[in-house]
């Protein structure tokens, strides 16, 4: 088949009008188009008065390599990909141990569906619950400001994506089509199957609920172990090779494949990894906070007086600014009619996030404000970087009057330097709830001052982004993993054999479908290497 790709229609064309443009992009006539399908469908909504819709499409044509040959020279028209996953290997018949995998946010999951799959029968651990246990554990913290260190936003099956706006689409580069196999499995987990074809597709909270049970029960009936409540206290090493791991209970398992994907707040097991010398570096990550606005603001200047048309649903947007100060600020996990929600992983600290339903049908509209920094900025050992996120979730803690509310300030006061003490047009969302007053101390000085120039350039791209009314709730702190464990080009740690250090937490992912896809490839080179064959 040919794949057609960036072809535009009106937002509001004619069914007939696909078809149309097939031929006159490829030149042929009606009696030489066999069939098309949708691959994936976007819209390009820069022109507010001229929105269009933008397409991929799979072809299918008589005459196919005469259309090529023709066409050769025209980036948008080559020959549709296999996008079918092939497994790299398979168990066994008589499997003499069995990899663990430790963690079960999309990484592990993936990393644990994928081995079950070739055979493998892998047992994977999770330190917190099943997902509607931990639904209820992270429901407590919100409504009622009941905090549980072992189950909350963080922590438990799902991962941190959980609760989240389950945005399916990343900046990886993916030839392996691995992103096409992690939007399938979905689908068959109850997903709705438009995510195959959305550009830019996402599920929301209560969807990845049934779906992560769904995936749960395949990995249990391939031959897969899934144990709850079952923190690793430590990895098993004998001469840089892992032997298994010890639980918090103090069961040991062993094994000599080992996949760590345990996110980017594991810090007790960072550091129980950093002691034991597995090597560890710092890397950068980001701090700021969230902002919200009302949704039909966004809208309204996304989309102009196509606002609210069912083909764009709730507007997006995606803002960077460069500082005089050298900083860069930018939007940062933004959830279209969506909430701020608490997602602290430690007593007394105060952590935000942001989520959004399926429906994205929520009042408002939020997003990380965020400034990127590097380890010169939290120099030390390479745990630094946690501990300076410590430092800011406790102040946070503190501004907000210690009661897991978290300090916030409106906009217009944020940029005049002066404390909040009435919130005006936009109510957040954050619950327990956002108790105002002055963020100037929440965030390094030049933190702050980045941001400060940064909204008010936002809002000549966005206008009314800087809206008086506006609200800045902090901190933002887990953008992504502070540390990386170093890992060879067989996926294991460059100086522990058989340990795989996969996903967020590792320093290798940031979002669902690029944990996903990592989880994936860690899955195959681990198989490799349990067959006794290189990884490619």
């Amino acid at each position: 088949m040919l794949r057609i790709t960036e072809l535009k229609l009106p937002l509001d064309h004619q069914e007939d009008a696909i078809k149309t443009a097939i031929l006159n992009r490829l030149g042929i006539n009606m009696d030489e188009l066999i069939s098309y399908t949708v691959f994936r469908q976007g819209h390009d909504a820069r022109k507010r008065s001229a929105i269009s819709l933008v397409y991929t499409l799979d072809v299918e044509t008589k005459n196919q390599e005469a259309i090529l040959t023709r066409m050769q020279d025209d980036p948008h028209v080559s020959i549709t990909p296999d996008t079918t996953y092939h497994f790299v290997t398979r168990a066994p018949k008589k499997l003499t141990s069995r990899p663990i995998v430790i963690g079960t946010g999309p990484c592990g999951l993936f990393a644990g569906l994928i081995l079950a799959q070739m055979g493998f029968n892998p047992i994977i651990l999770e330190r917190g619950k099943e997902v509607r246990e931990r639904t209820k554990d992270t429901f407590g913290l919100w409504r009622k400001g009941i905090f549980n260190p072992e189950s909350n936003v963080q922590f438990g099956e799902g991962g941190a994506g959980t609760f989240s706006d389950g945005k399916l689409y990343t900046q990886i580069k993916d030839p392996n089509q691995y992103g096409r196999k992690v939007l399938t499995e979905f689908v068959k987990a109850g997903a709705p199957t438009e995510i195959l074809r959305a550009s830019k597709p996402h599920i929301g909270t209560f969807k990845l609920v049934t779906m992560v049970e769904q995936m749960r029960a395949t990995i249990e009936s391939l031959g897969g172990e899934i144990r709850f409540q079952s923190r690793v206290d430590k990895i098993e090493i004998e001469n840089g090779q892992v032997r298994g791991v010890t639980l918090a209970s103090g069961e040991t398992l062993l094994s000599h494949h080992i996949v760590l994907a345990v996110g980017h707040s594991a810090r007790d097991t960072f550091k129980m990894l950093y002691e034991q010398g597995v090597y560890i570096e710092a890397k950068a990550f980001s701090i700021g906070f969230r902002i919200e606005h009302p949704q039909s603001l966004i809208d309204s200047c996304r989309f102009g007086t196509n606002a609210g048309h069912p083909l764009l649903g709730a507007a997006d947007y995606k803002l960077v600014h460069h500082c005089k100060n050298g900083r860069s600020v930018y939007s940062f996990c933004m959830c279209p009619g969506g909430t701020v929600v608490a997602a602290t992983s430690e007593a007394g600290h105060v952590v935000t996030n942001g989520m959004s339903q399926y429906s994205r049908n929520e009042r408002n509209a939020n997003s990380g404000i965020v400034v990127g920094i590097t380890p010169e900025d939290y120099p030390g050992n390479p745990l630094a970087g946690m501990e300076f996120q410590r430092q800011l979730e406790a102040r946070a803690f503190k501004l907000g009057g210690e009661t897991y509310q978290a300090p916030g300030q409106l906009v217009g006061d944020f940029i005049a330097n002066k404390p909040s003490v009435a919130f005006g047009s936009v109510h957040p969302s954050y619950t327990p709830g956002v108790h105002l007053g002055d963020l100037s101390s929440a965030l390094p000085d030049y933190a702050i001052a980045a941001i400060r120039e940064a909204l008010p350039a936002f809002d000549k791209k966005i206008k009314g982004f800087a809206m008086a009314d506006a609200v800045l709730t902090g901190v933002e702190t887990r953008t992504s993993s502070p540390i990386r464990i170093k890992r060879n080009e067989y996926f294991q740690s460059i100086n522990t054999q058989g340990l795989y250090p996969a996903g967020e937490g590792a320093g290798y992912a940031g979002g669902i479908l690029s944990a996903a896809v990592d989880g994936i490839k860690v899955a195959e080179a681990l198989a490799l290497d349990m067959v006794g064959r290189p990884t490619k």
